[in-house]
């Protein structure tokens, strides 16, 4: 099989392990960026199950989301309803291939993998897709889930500012609003309680 279908083939195992993975709300840090943000066109890369892409639809946003896994994608495309007509859903590897056009607004919530892949020109490319005025927000984990599985211990968690400085981005073109770490409360799969650190990275593109 070649890279893509490995790739694809991963995620949508895992999708199938369960009827739902994620809770199909949107993201906190998402609503706490956006929600004073005008509305445009937005990109959510690496959607899952949507619950992202359909709150920025519900807030006026015209939303591309884009996801590996084409399982992840049908139950995004199920769940939109009424507002299902303001999202573009797209099957992309993009490693290899990235949605076209320029965006208001680039979302990245954990977007990891446990496979090598080039993360940092996926984030490069999503920086190279803003228009003039647009906002990137990227956010990772800072560590480990408590419940992760062990795998997951071992995946190495960049600190913000090196994420930052991996997308080498001209600072006459680009405003660093908010390059920090921040803990949050989140319950498991299994109801644990925990908390959990978010690096959280919001870029303004000047020009």
């Amino acid at each position: 099989m070649s890279e893509s279908v490995d790739v694809q083939h991963m995620w949508n195992t895992r999708y199938q392990e369960s009827d739902r993975i994620w809770s199909g709300r949107a993201n906190a840090r998402l609503v706490e960026v956006v929600a004073d943000l005008t509305p445009g066109r937005a990109l959510d890369l690496g959607c899952g199950e949507g619950g992202d892409s359909k709150w920025l639809a519900q807030q006026g946003w015209q939303v591309v989301a884009v996801d590996v896994s084409d399982e992840a994608l049908r139950r995004a495309a199920a769940d939109a309803g009424d507002v299902a007509t303001r999202i573009d859903f797209q099957w992309h590897d993009l490693t290899a291939t990235f949605p076209d056009g320029e965006f208001d607004l680039v979302s990245a919530h954990y977007l990891h993998s446990p496979v090598d892949w080039d993360r940092a020109g996926v984030l490069h490319k999503a920086a190279a897709a803003l228009a003039p005025g647009g906002v990137l927000l990227i956010v990772d984990h800072g560590e480990p889930p408590p419940w992760a599985r062990p795998e997951v211990h071992h995946h190495y968690f960049a600190p913000p500012g090196e994420v930052v400085d991996g997308l080498v981005l001209d600072p006459e073109r680009w405003d660093r609003v908010r390059v920090e770490s921040v803990e949050r409360e989140a319950v498991g799969p299994q109801g644990q309680v925990g908390s959990l650190l978010d690096n959280v990275i919001v870029l303004r593109r000047k020009s």
